[in-house]
């Protein structure tokens, strides 16, 4: 099915199932323990041996030699699979660096050999007695040093944009604001690890793992072992967290397949936690400069954004300056990526890529330029609104209603109460402070698949690829199949996770909800035509509804249709070019307050509210869950977040979650989420959009902009720890 207008006759729109905010059905499976994950299919594996990765001990050279006598002369080893000895191997489309390194060693901890024994014990002792010796060259590590050297990365997406007389407005304005500000490279920091169990049977190659884009990591690890794609299964029904970091495919994965292949038994491989730091992705560092320049009014004639950010080579930029192309007015623009090569780790997708580091930038720019003409910050985004790209006046956003969440979150905050002027409310040692930003993350579609299958009790099920990490596919596809059948959700089977379903969009750039859903719809489309031509009824005309279809003054049981079979109908839908005709994005607002003391300069959140404008809103209560879980990530990332690098070594050294710090419970106050009644009929026929990355944009700036009115001080360089306040926290009391 192809979606290029939008749906008038909807059955999705009954809003008896969709919408509502029902619990998850997969969350009795995670609560007592039953849901499978990657590591404990034992059933599938029973006899599965061990796999230890050793990860390599400099982050850029050569291995001059490896021993391995010691390794396999200890108790239990079976295999150990090194380059030398894995065949020729290929690499993904979606990896920068080879997953098995040797003898050229890209980045520190990327693997080098796997040890497989008896025992995950027996494996890890053995891999211990691993002995390599290296030829160690000199790297570059930092980005500061090497921004000179940075180019405009290669890509069709990493242009320079400019519209208008930018360096000329920007010179002309009244009012101008110049300012820099730098994000520290972070982890996804995951709860599950990397981890998978490969088994062989023949030629047949089937790995349970942990992975976000079922479709893209069978054809990555089809490519890398150099097999037929077919020969290769991917099974991932349960994901414990990705946020970016499982999208591709991983070195465990991998591993684990070379390793199955060398012990002749199904191996199980998870990266200990200090690998999946170094060894997997992560989120680069960025040096971000933004230009402002305005009329007294407040009006923006001039803006400008340029990033910088590292990678290997080969490798993507941060495209840190996305948002700033379309989230305000102003005639005069310009955008500008460099790219840096680095050695260390790969940076790639995390949370809202792009904009989660350029809003924490731009954001506090336009705080600081409100506060240059004298003017509510809140007041000062609403009036440089555009109801179109600001780039492209004749590219009108689907729906744009930035200005309805500033609004209602000002009111819903009490953002009149805020100081005005900025250290100078106090609750006893405290100063308190509040602070705003605006949410943007574009809105993406993806084609999507699904089958749908009515067995003779009347019981749907769906089966696609699609998955969950953690973020409640499992309900929405059932809501979805249920208000399209006709259904209850106690009606409805969901199987995800398996590429012998059809491909889906999978878990990604906020895209897996609405097209993951508008997939399943299309299916369902397929299976109600099945079902009336069945029972002989006008298609047209079918009321599906309480496990009845009603049509030409019949009503039949929905079951009926099966009682000579199952059937089975499969469909998907992918889009024409409504995406070319509208800008379709999500926005928001979110409101902070915090409390910093007022002699050390430790910073406590107070109150968190983000009022989202994303399209239908499939599921409140899994969606709400989305939005308080990425505000807790900006809060991370505002406040202690940082992958520290050894400029000597090229690794980043608290690569675990002791050193590497991530909100708990207590740094976390009540969260509040608002969803503005919208629906999006150019996005999908679901007239969705996406939510889980939107949460996160924007939080890092209203929380610095808090800091700055609690305290008068002014923090450019995430993350803002209390070190870098107190230097300055005595001009502020």
């Amino acid at each position: 099915m192809k979606f290029t207008t939008p749906a008038t006759t909807n059955p999705i729109d009954q809003l008896k199932v969709i919408g509502k905010p029902v619990d998850r059905i997969d969350g009795p499976y995670k609560t007592t323990g039953t849901a499978p994950y990657a590591y404990e299919q034992h059933a599938a594996a029973p006899d599965a041996a061990y796999g230890y990765v050793v990860g390599a001990g400099i982050a850029k050279g050569r291995i001059s030699s490896m021993s391995l006598d010691h390794a396999r002369r200890a108790p239990g080893v079976l295999a150990i699979v090194t380059a030398d000895n894995a065949g020729k191997l290929g690499k993904g489309k979606m990896n920068t660096a080879k997953l098995l390194g040797g003898p050229d060693i890209q980045h520190y901890h990327q693997a080098v050999a796997l040890v497989v024994a008896e025992t995950f014990e027996q494996a890890r002792a053995a891999a211990q007695l691993v002995q390599v010796k290296y030829a160690a060259e000199k790297g570059a590590y930092d980005l500061a040093a090497a921004k000179d050297k940075a180019v405009l990365p290669e890509g069709k997406d990493n242009k320079d944009s400019k519209t208008g007389d930018f360096d000329g407005a920007y010179a002309s304005a009244p009012v101008r604001l110049d300012a820099s500000y730098t994000t520290p490279d972070q982890s996804h920091a995951m709860m599950e690890p990397h981890a998978s169990i490969a088994a062989w049977q023949g030629d047949q190659l089937t790995v349970w793992t942990a992975n976000q884009m079922i479709a893209w990591g069978q054809g990555d690890l089809a490519r890398t072992l150099g097999i037929p794609k077919e020969n290769v299964r991917l099974v991932s029904p349960y994901i414990g967290g990705g946020f970016g970091g499982k999208l591709f495919v991983r070195a465990e994965a991998l591993l684990a397949a070379l390793g199955a292949r060398a012990a002749n038994r199904p191996v199980k491989v998870a990266l200990q936690r200090p690998l999946m730091f170094n060894n997997t992705t992560h989120r680069p560092a960025t040096i971000q400069r933004v230009r402002i320049g305005a009329s007294r009014e407040g009006k923006i004639s001039a803006i400008g954004h340029e990033s910088w950010s590292g990678n290997l080579p080969g490798g993507s930029p941060e495209t840190a300056v996305q948002q700033t192309k379309l989230l305000y007015a102003g005639a005069n623009r310009m955008t500008k990526m460099r790219l840096a090569v680095l050695d260390l780790p790969e940076g790639n997708a995390m949370r809202a890529p792009g904009e989660a580091p350029g809003l924490m930038a731009l954001e506090i720019a336009m705080d600081e330029m409100a506060e240059k003409l004298k003017m509510d910050p809140v007041t000062f985004r609403i009036i440089n609104d555009t109801t179109s790209d600001p780039g492209n006046k004749d590219r009108k956003f689907s729906q744009r209603r930035l200005v309805e969440c500033l609004r209602t979150g000002a009111d819903q905050f009490g953002w009149s109460k805020r100081s005005v002027q900025p250290g100078k409310l106090r609750e006893g040692h405290w100063l308190i402070g509040m602070g705003v930003a605006a949410a943007f993350r574009n809105n993406l579609v993806m084609k999507s698949a699904a089958r749908v299958r009515l067995d003779r009790g009347g019981v749907v099920t769906v089966e696609t690829d699609m998955t969950d990490i953690g973020t409640g596919s499992y309900t929405i596809i059932a809501q979805t199949a249920a208000e399209m059948m006709g259904v209850p959700l106690a009606g409805v089977v969901v199987q995800l996770g398996d590429s012998s379903f059809p491909v889906s969009s999978g878990s990604g750039g906020q895209w897996g909800a609405n097209s993951s859903t508008a997939g399943v719809y299309a299916a369902c489309v397929k299976l109600r035509e099945a079902v009336a031509q069945k029972l002989g009824l006008n298609p047209d005309d079918a009321i599906f509804a309480d496990g009845f279809v009603r049509a030409g003054g019949r009503t039949v049981p929905l079951a009926q249709a099966a009682a000579d079979g199952e059937l089975v109908a499969e469909d998907f839908m992918e889009y024409g070019d409504l995406d070319k005709k509208y800008q379709q994005s999500t926005f928001g607002a979110h409101f902070v307050e915090v409390a910093v003391d007022a002699a050390t300069g430790e910073t406590r959140i107070r109150r968190m509210l983000a009022v989202c404008a994303a399209g239908r809103i499939l599921n409140p209560k899994s969606a709400r869950s989305q939005v308080i879980g990425a505000m807790t990530m900006g809060a991370g990332a505002a406040l202690m977040e940082d992958l520290v690098v050894d400029q000597r070594g090229g690794f980043f050294v608290n690569h675990d979650l002791a050193g590497y710090e991530v909100p708990v419970h207590a740094d976390i106050p009540h969260q509040d989420v608002i969803f503005l009644d919208e629906t999006d009929p150019i996005s999908s026929p679901m007239k969705a959009k996406g939510v889980g990355e939107l949460g996160i944009c924007g939080v890092g700036a209203a929380i610095a902009n808090a800091v700055y009115n609690a305290t008068g001080v002014r923090i450019r360089d995430y993350p803002i720890t209390l070190d870098k306040l107190i230097a300055k926290m005595p001009e502020a009391v």
